[in-house]
């Protein structure tokens, strides 16, 4: 067999049922002409750019107001900006599709297994983002996930997303230091976390280090604590009476499970550059001078 030969490839039956197909049907009756190859269709794509994203954005069937840009400075690159006037919700696009066929397939190694429907996912995310409105995170507040690749996570991410809010996360395998690193430069309000988290079989209890976080992370009003290595985990002695916490289905119970997006552009947050720790401006502080200790913070620092 040769090198470049696929390893597989569908039937013509096959290929004439995909989205690409379908898609590209719809390019030729758009464009006015046949498009021989997948190589034909690309190249319309970025000489007809504006006729191509209008398209695609109608074949994808995307929920918000388009507006009556489609494209402005096309010629810059970088700069070019596609539907400029455009006003989306992340959350309402990907919640769209219901029903009891599974949304969620949860496997956290071989001890936690979970299914979320599209209904159920779409109820969670409500009852969240309810939940996290009431806590009054709005548009452009953060939102912060120290957590696993388990449900929750996803909800609260698309929880946030309906608000207009910002979401950042990091794996539970960060330390503490790595955490104040990289949420410290957002300050977030809310801050969802597990109990603790599994790797290579073993259980990790996670409470001690977000006690540690939380009372470097002024800027948070709320801790919610998702069960995960327990049923009933014992967290309220776990953070400050200014952090206090909570679990999920406490936050979130007795609320309706209709999902109310707010439609707006969207907003990306990466936090992983490192910021300098805080210095001290107080002559009578005593902690060094490249980092105050938390007491010295909390009587005579002021950071910089």
């Amino acid at each position: 067999m040769s090198a470049s030969a696929p390893l597989w490839a569908p039937t013509p039956e096959r290929a004439a049922q995909t989205n690409m197909a379908r898609f590209m049907a719809a390019a030729e009756q758009a464009a006015g002409r046949r498009f021989a190859d997948y190589a034909e269709l690309h190249h319309w794509s970025t000489e007809s750019r504006e006729a191509f994203w209008s398209l695609l954005w109608d074949f994808c069937e995307v929920q918000g107001r388009r507006g009556e840009r489609r494209l402005v400075d096309g010629d810059r690159m970088p700069g070019a900006k596609f539907f400029p006037d455009a006003r989306l919700n992340f959350a309402e696009n990907l919640l769209r599709r219901r029903g009891a066929e599974d949304a969620l397939v949860f496997w956290g190694e071989d001890r936690v297994k979970r299914r979320l429907s599209w209904d159920q996912l779409h109820a969670l995310v409500s009852r969240l983002a309810q939940a996290l409105k009431a806590q009054g995170v709005g548009k452009g507040d953060r939102v912060a996930g120290y957590l696993p690749n388990m449900p929750e996570a996803t909800a609260a991410m698309l929880a946030t997303a309906s608000l207009g809010a910002i979401w950042s996360s990091c794996s539970p395998d960060f330390g503490v230091q790595g955490v104040i690193d990289r949420f410290g430069q957002i300050e977030p309000k809310v801050l969802f976390c597990p109990d603790g988290y599994l790797y290579g079989g073993k259980p990790f209890e996670m409470l001690e280090k977000v006690r540690e976080i939380a009372d470097e992370l002024p800027s948070l009003t709320r801790i919610v604590v998702l069960p995960y290595l327990h049923a009933e985990p014992e967290v309220l002695h776990a953070a400050r009476a200014r952090s206090p916490l909570g679990r999920v289905h406490r936050a979130a119970r007795g609320r309706r499970d209709r999902l109310q997006a707010r439609r707006g552009s969207i907003t990306r947050c990466t936090s992983s550059i490192r910021r300098a720790p805080p210095a001290c401006r107080s002559a009578s502080c005593t902690a060094p001078a490249a980092r105050c200790s938390s007491t010295a913070k909390s009587t005579c620092c002021t950071p910089t």
